[in-house]
């Protein structure tokens, strides 16, 4: 029941904000405190909150989503744009774009138990055995040394 929202463009500082609020409160109770923030990163975190529970739902069909809650929430620094910018009397300034890396977990409180779909073993593909001819076959002997000598020998 994860879910990851990968280089999002907005620095972590500001992610950080909306993701406080929401962490530990249960889904339903995340999705309306979330649906009345003005923040910029409101609607992806909203959008990655509904993976999360579509991935919980793929896992476990019956599973109540009213008992679910946030139970981690990350917001990690992502890759950073570079862009150069021309300031005055002809110099030129970095710019840094910093992207954000957010990290959803779901828990489950109370009798929602949620379990993984049991993974179907795939049968392996048998080797024949070696039959009791091949196994019994005998090495071929070793060269004697008279061909061994002949080899040798120079021609004439």
């Amino acid at each position: 029941m994860k879910a990851t929202l990968k280089n999002y463009h907005q620095p972590p500082r500001k992610v950080r904000l909306v993701a406080d609020l929401i962490r530990g409160k249960s889904v339903p109770a995340a999705r309306v405190a979330l649906a009345f923030l003005d923040k910029k990163s409101a609607p992806a975190i909203v959008k990655l909150l509904d993976s999360a529970v579509a991935n919980a739902r793929f896992e476990n069909e019956s599973l109540d989503v009213d008992m679910l809650f946030v139970k981690t929430l990350t917001v990690d620094k992502g890759v950073t744009l570079k862009r150069v910018r021309p300031f005055k009397q002809g110099r030129a300034g970095r710019l840094h774009k910093i992207m954000s890396t957010v990290k959803l977990e779901l828990g489950s409180r109370g009798g929602a138990v949620v379990a993984k779909k049991p993974v179907v073993a795939v049968a392996e593909t048998a080797k024949p055995a070696k039959t009791a001819a091949k196994a019994a076959k005998p090495r071929a002997a070793k060269k004697s040394a008279t061909s061994t000598a002949k080899k040798l020998a120079p021609k004439t």
